[in-house]
């Protein structure tokens, strides 16, 4: 095997890639380590799906609850931080297992990034300035004008995705999805990408099923606890999927029945431009179009199991499941 071995379990949110990568860091000795954007956060352990303690005292884990709300953290930041735990788990002795389904965190990772000058204050804020000043329909449609590319391929709301393409055209002359495309890789590994992709309506009926068990853990709680903090609407812990509809109800907006019928609208939603990157820029070693259970346990654990022992990754092929 050229290069240490570092697994990624991958998958649309609620495909059940973290009990994949727990049964695969008890059967191998690995550590877990999150690339989940939002799991980064302290706050919203329930909202944000974070391992809980039965979960903790099973495996080592790693890059989960380490930000506070306000700190921000780029794809750039997130791969210094995973590098650097995976380096720990190898020199432990450990199998480094990656979890998560932050598109943009996986790509850094598994395929660097581009190495982009630092973009100066004052373009940051008329950055900020010139959004606020037009609105996004507006905003992207400049970005779209500039980097056709990144503009059409961020999300609706993204404001601060579309406000980074556009810092990175003012100061460079260069469209992010220009620099995107020379990334720099500079780490010794060799990974093997599982993905699980099932069905959309069982990644939806999952969500569902998901968001009520965290309304009945006292997700509404952790809502009232943001809310209570009245921080910055552009922080990064309010991106978190699900928040906002429940902030909506505490404030008296809305009722909690369309609170926790519009968070789960918001879930499916984002489990389905998930699964849409997924099946267009992720290329997963095996792919097995099937929610993680007990029974598809024994065929990932040994796909991975040749993987450790021959460094063969069995390229491109699909699971049975």
């Amino acid at each position: 095997m050229s290069g240490s071995p570092v697994i990624v379990i991958a998958g649309p949110t609620a495909s059940g890639k973290s009990a994949a990568a727990l049964g695969a860091a008890e059967a191998f000795g690995g550590a877990i380590i999150n690339a989940d954007a939002m799991q980064l956060y302290r706050d919203l352990a329930l909202l944000t799906a974070r391992p809980d303690q039965a979960a903790l005292a099973r495996a080592p884990h790693h890059l989960y609850g380490i930000l506070g709300a306000t700190e921000p953290c780029s794809a750039g930041r997130y791969r210094e931080l995973a590098l650097a735990a995976i380096a720990a788990a190898h020199s432990a002795g450990q199998v480094p297992i990656l979890v998560g389904g932050s598109g943009l965190y996986l790509r850094a990772l598994l395929y660097g990034i581009a190495p982009i000058p630092q973009i100066p204050a004052s373009v940051r804020a008329a950055a900020r300035a010139r959004f606020d000043a037009v609105g996004e329909a507006a905003f992207r449609r400049e970005l779209a004008a500039r980097d056709p590319e990144r503009a059409a391929g961020i999300a609706r709301g993204d404001r601060q995705r579309l406000m980074r393409a556009w810092e990175v055209v003012e100061a460079t002359g260069r469209p992010l999805s220009d620099w995107q495309r020379h990334p720099a890789q500079d780490m010794a590994a060799q990974f093997l990408t599982v993905l699980l992709m099932p069905e959309r309506d069982v990644v939806y009926a999952a969500c569902d099923a998901r968001f009520d068990r965290m309304m009945a853990s006292g997700a509404l709680d952790e809502a009232r606890a943001i809310a209570a903090r009245d921080l910055d609407p552009m922080s990064p812990i309010m991106k978190v999927v699900g928040l906002r509809p429940l902030l909506r109800h505490v404030r008296g907006e809305i009722s909690l029945d369309a609170s926790i019928e519009m968070a789960k609208r918001e879930t499916r939603n984002y489990a389905k431009r998930q699964m849409t990157w997924f099946r267009h820029q992720y290329r997963a070693a095996r792919t097995y179009a099937a929610q993680f259970s007990e029974s598809l346990k024994p065929e990932i654990l040994s796909f991975i199991s040749n993987f450790l022992l021959t460094g063969d990754s069995g390229a491109s092929k699909r699971g049975s499941a």
